[in-house]
């Protein structure tokens, strides 16, 4: 009898043993599947969060891009209107610049002008040149009267001419050609004292030394063609008036 009580003690206490060792496990058990659970539910809050500020940045840019879209938009407009006032700018200036210009033209139609006629350069005035290339034309069309009287204008009108000598010239022509001998004598004499130099003046006495031949003056006209070959020696005018000399008898 007495040596059963120890084996049932060790029984017993082998019973209480066993339903410590099982209690323990599952105590453990359960913590660790509130803990994990506690970890999933805070992961899912912070996904749900990164997830709404994913959005968030989603909609963020979306929006930015947009408005990048908006003022790229804008800049083309810009662009365009800025071109289309660089064009209008350019016509402006271009028409202006044709402004001035014919301005510039139409002024100097009534400012001296500065030309070289037979050799003589001078000041010009407004309406000059055309007043003479009128009587030029007249004299051309054998309107010698009408171009007399221009002629004889002109030279009364602009003294200081560079066309002076050349309107006296053609003056005198347009006389002789009137047969009016004295006249053109006479303008041409004056054409020869005042420009001794001119292209025109050995010229005028060719024609003067003619206009003596045809009223019988040879004596006269002798000595004006002797005047042509001693003072314009070496000129075309200086060898015509040598053949006229031998003519003269």
């Amino acid at each position: 009898m007495l040596s059963r009580f120890p084996l049932l003690r060790l029984a017993a206490a082998a019973c209480v043993l066993g339903s410590t060792m099982l209690s323990v496990p599952a105590h453990a058990g359960v913590f660790d599947d509130t803990e994990a659970r506690k970890a999933v539910l805070d992961l899912r809050t912070k996904t749900d969060s990164l997830s709404s500020q994913l959005q968030a940045a989603q909609r963020t840019i979306l929006d930015q891009s947009n408005r990048i879209d908006q003022l790229n938009q804008q800049v083309a407009t810009l662009r365009g209107q800025n071109e289309d006032l660089a064009n209008q700018v350019g016509t402006l200036q271009k028409q202006q610049k044709d402004y001035y210009a014919d301005l510039d033209a139409r002024l100097k139609k009534f400012e001296p002008q500065q030309e070289t006629v037979d050799g003589v350069t001078g000041s010009v005035q407004p309406g000059e040149t055309e007043a003479f290339n009128a009587a030029s034309t007249q004299f051309r069309n054998g309107d010698y009267k009408n171009a007399a009287a221009s002629f004889k204008a002109f030279v009364a009108k602009y003294p200081q001419s560079p066309y002076q000598p050349t309107a006296r010239y053609w003056l005198g022509n347009a006389l002789y050609a009137q047969r009016d001998y004295k006249g053109s004598t006479a303008i041409w004499q004056d054409l020869v004292k005042s420009y001794p130099t001119h292209p025109r003046a050995p010229e005028a006495l060719l024609a003067i030394a003619n206009n003596q031949i045809e009223q019988g003056q040879k004596a006269a006209a002798k000595q004006t063609l002797q005047q042509i070959i001693s003072q314009y020696a070496g000129t075309e005018v200086a060898q015509t008036a040598q053949s006229k000399m031998s003519q003269v008898k």
